[in-house]
């Protein structure tokens, strides 16, 4: 057990406090700055750790050691390096329920939902040990005696921001490719949720990643901004929402990174008369629920098309039988439920009926963060619960007459991270999987997240950047290309390339 955190012991939702997190630089557990940051248990309301709130001092720290880490690392063949991922893996999988549990308890989702969180950040890993049979370059004989080749180079000390939703999976959302591809990394999660990253640093030395190749910096405004301007790090990622993702990126666009920034989603599923009835009801519900509503990928708006009073009516049943606690976790904090409610209750006031209400529903910790699963129907298409990322359990349902008017309903959001169609027919499915404006999208699945090795990533105002930043995309971001002709000999024959 390492001196910060070690294996976590929790077996339950009960109450436990830990160490407070500590800034992970070239392989040192280092004390961060005095000013700290309760992290709290949602699910209690109550103070389980502190993130120290570190500043451009740390970051610097930190990206100095990656750099002195550098030439090392980038001298290691590739499938040296994915072996580390290799063995991340296997103490991940022995160690599968003791990172649900912390998830669980910083982020404040159910076990069984953090549990699916940890199996994707293990397919995550999975990717970057299969990038050595995926990266390799080509090469051909472009003319006589004239041979081309391209190969990926690490771009050198490269930074990533992280949000509090998924705080294992979304690092590895990163750290596989750029890590495999040569660089080294400087990780900034959130400071409500540094715990996770925290055990991650640990497995990463256990597994035996040297020294200063993966570093942690915990903090907030402070730490983002330095990690933009600095100009030893030489690319930049970012996940959360869609403000901070456009000041990101255009921060660290103007120091001359290169930047992928995703931000946040407001979701369009829509239905139409010929749906599924028992596959679009458990469906959609799992889609808005699952989380807490807290993903990028969560169900926001469901687009009634027609004659579909039985399906949202099956969509309420469902809904009003979920139990806070058991069926979906807690929300992050106190002002986040204070915000969500606030668009139930303006829309409920400019006339929508809240046909499922889950504000005042509480989990078994009465002092936790609670909403309910909430439905309301005859949202307004130009009401801020029809345009605005709740993020949330709730599910606003906007009337229309035509599937013409669904689709020109979703291509008026600003967001295109994901949509979805819930149809029998091949012909609609087609139509609408080709008009919509949204990167990831679905026939029948409300939460289309692109798995391994295909990307993650949306449109529009989802994502400032060029790419995915999973699957081969991702890895293409963290490396740079680099073209070489070479000729050996005096041809016989002649062109513009002698």
């Amino acid at each position: 057990m390492s001196e910060n955190l070690g294996t976590f012991r929790a077996d339950s939702y009960a109450f436990l406090e830990v160490p407070a997190a500590k800034n992970f630089i070239g392989g040192e557990w280092v004390d961060g700055p005095s000013e700290t940051l309760e992290v709290i248990n949602p699910r209690h309301g109550k103070v389980m750790s502190r993130t120290p709130m570190s500043g451009a001092a740390e970051v610097d720290a930190a990206v100095q050691a990656a750099a002195a880490a550098y030439a090392d690392w980038r001298a290691t063949p590739m499938r040296e390096r994915a072996q580390v991922f290799y063995r991340l893996r296997d103490r991940m999988v022995a160690e599968r329920e003791a990172l649900a549990w912390l998830i669980s308890h910083e982020n404040g989702k159910v076990y069984s939902q953090a549990l699916a969180e940890v199996d994707k950040a293990v397919e995550c890993v999975e990717f970057g040990c299969s990038l050595p049979n995926l990266a390799a370059g080509t090469q051909l004989d472009v003319s006589r005696g004239v041979n081309c080749q391209i190969s990926y180079e690490p771009r050198g000390v490269v930074a990533g921001v992280t949000p509090f939703n998924f705080p294992l999976m979304v690092p590895l959302w990163m750290l596989p490719q750029a890590i495999v591809g040569g660089n080294c990394f400087v990780l900034k999660p959130s400071e409500q949720v540094p715990l996770s990253v925290v055990r991650l640093a640990e497995l990463f030395a256990e597994a035996g990643l040297p020294a200063g190749v993966f570093n942690v910096v915990h903090g907030g405004k402070a730490a983002v901004e330095a990690l933009c301007d600095h100009p030893d790090i030489k690319a930049f990622a970012f996940v959360g929402s869609t403000p901070v993702a456009k000041l990101t990126y255009g921060r660290a666009a103007t120091a001359g990174k290169p930047a992928l920034c995703l931000g946040g989603a407001k979701n369009h599923l829509i239905v139409v008369p010929d749906a599924d009835l028992e596959l679009t009801a458990e469906n959609v519900v799992a889609s808005f629920t699952g989380c807490s509503g807290q993903r990028c990928m969560a169900a926001a708006n469901l687009v009634a098309v027609g004659e579909v009073d039985h399906i949202v009516a099956a969509i309420a049943e469902r809904a009003a039988k979920l139990v806070p606690g058991t069926d979906h976790g807690a929300i992050t904090s106190a002002s986040s439920v204070e915000r969500i409610r606030g668009y139930i209750d303006r829309a409920e006031a400019a006339g929508a009926k809240v046909i499922v209400d889950g504000r005042a529903k509480k989990g078994d910790e009465a002092e936790g963060y609670w909403m309910g699963a909430t439905v309301i129907d005859g949202v307004a298409a130009d009401s801020p619960a029809a345009k605005e990322e709740i993020f949330g359990p709730v599910l606003s349902i906007v009337r229309v007459p035509t599937l013409e008017a669904a689709l020109e309903l979703e291509k008026s959001s600003a967001y295109g991270n994901a949509s979805s169609i819930y149809t029998t027919s091949g012909h609609v499915a087609r139509e609408v999987m080709g008009r919509v404006e949204a990167g990831m999208c679905g026939v029948n699945i409300g939460v289309p997240v692109p798995r391994e090795p295909f990307g993650f990533g949306g449109w529009n105002d989802s994502k400032f950047g060029h790419g995915n930043i999973t699957g081969w995309d991702g890895f293409r971001f963290w490396t740079r290309p680099r073209k070489v002709t070479s000729k050996w000999a005096l041809q016989k024959d002649w062109n513009w390339m002698s």
